[in-house]
């Protein structure tokens, strides 16, 4: 795709809603090769045009987006990005549909359509750009959704402590930012953190409102820790994460006795979105005076980046993902540029270098 425009399939069973994504993605550079108006179409647009990515919407007649995409990635991998409604039923879905190979999804706006959908304009094409290159068929790097987890030293950690003659540290604070490509690599190193280690989790995921109580509850279900949505003014002790809410920002605003307290606020957006990473690396670095760790996963864009730098400073210990896994290699590219980056680490061993930074020697 190199020195191309991206070419796109739109799938929607609204005729408006095709005309509407197709001409804001024409317009912001990518070919559209053809639409399709139900997830069979749409299995025969990708055989027919080979195309860089695939819009999804997720509920369609005769074959849905999920099932769509299932099939899609059986008989022609190609990234796709799903168009979800903004309901409890839609975010649901749309989880299964991520489970089935969808690299990430952008909620449509409810409300005056084709007003909404043209102020998020520049959102849907920076996203559908993004989607667009990542390797879902493993012929280079591998996606978000290829990497898998046999014979990775987080995975023989999981259950129990250190090595013979390490401990972990009291108190540890960790707090993962990610966007793009991300809710799979949250659950994929909060699944592989053991609760021996007892550590309190912060996680900033770019993700709308309605869809952080879901994304919350499916990593409770695949994780030793006990995850929560976060809310205004609550605590955390070890053992025990938080998601950010969506669309605001999770301030850390004290710390004592080894438990957090979190407030949540609308304040302007910062980086161009809220949540943002940096607000709570931030204020997690100017806040918490046991050890504590940052670690940037996939994602577009370059929130995370001050945050790290602020985690350093603090004398914290950071890690980001590397290109390779990385589904969008915007954030921890960002990251390392500071040049405030401990370690750059494939996804596989992200656990094993968290519970590396909270490991001491026995004395």
């Amino acid at each position: 795709m190199a020195g191309r425009a991206p070419r796109a399939v739109v799938a929607d069973d609204s005729h408006f809603m095709r005309s509407v994504i197709s001409d804001i993605l024409e317009e912001g550079g990518i070919e559209v090769v053809a639409q399709a108006r139900n997830g069979v179409e749409a299995v025969e647009a990708v055989e027919e045009h080979g195309p860089d990515v695939v819009t999804m919407d997720v509920e369609m007649p005769e074959l849905n987006g999920i099932d769509a995409t299932a099939r899609i990635m059986d008989v022609q991998p190609t990234p796709v990005l799903m168009l979800s409604a903004h309901t409890d039923e839609n975010a649901d879905v749309t989880f299964e549909a991520l489970d089935n190979g969808a690299v990430d999804f952008f909620t449509k706006p409810g409300g005056e359509v084709s007003m909404e959908m043209s102020r998020l304009k520049d959102q849907l094409v920076e996203m559908v750009t993004s989607v667009a290159e990542v390797d879902v068929a493993g012929n280079g790097r591998r996606s978000a959704t290829q990497s898998g987890t046999g014979g990775t030293r987080s995975g023989t950690q999981r259950s129990g402590g250190p090595a013979d003659g390490r401990r972990y540290v009291d108190n540890p604070t960790l707090v993962i930012g990610s966007s793009t490509g991300g809710p799979k690599m949250v659950e994929k190193v909060l699944g592989a953190l053991p609760l021996a280690a007892d550590l309190r989790v912060l996680v900033v995921q770019h993700m709308p409102e309605g869809f952080t109580g879901r994304f919350a509850e499916r990593i409770d279900a695949r994780s030793d820790y006990e995850v929560r949505e976060a809310t205004d003014g609550g605590r955390l002790g070890g053992g025990e994460a938080m998601i950010a809410a969506g669309d605001r920002h999770m301030v850390v605003k004290n710390y004592r006795n080894g438990r957090l307290r979190v407030k949540l606020n609308r304040d302007p957006p910062v980086n161009s979105v809220r949540p943002a990473v940096d607000v709570t690396m931030e204020s997690a670095a100017t806040t918490i005076d046991d050890p504590l760790v940052g670690a940037i996963l996939t994602g577009m864009g370059e929130d995370g980046a001050e945050g790290i730098r602020a985690i350093k400073a603090a004398g914290g210990d950071t890690i980001a993902q590397d290109e390779a896994t990385s589904a969008v290699y915007g954030m921890p590219k960002r990251a390392v540029e500071t040049g405030c980056v401990d370690a750059v680490l494939p996804i596989d061993d992200i656990a094993s270098g968290i519970l590396d930074t909270i490991t001491t020697e026995v004395t």
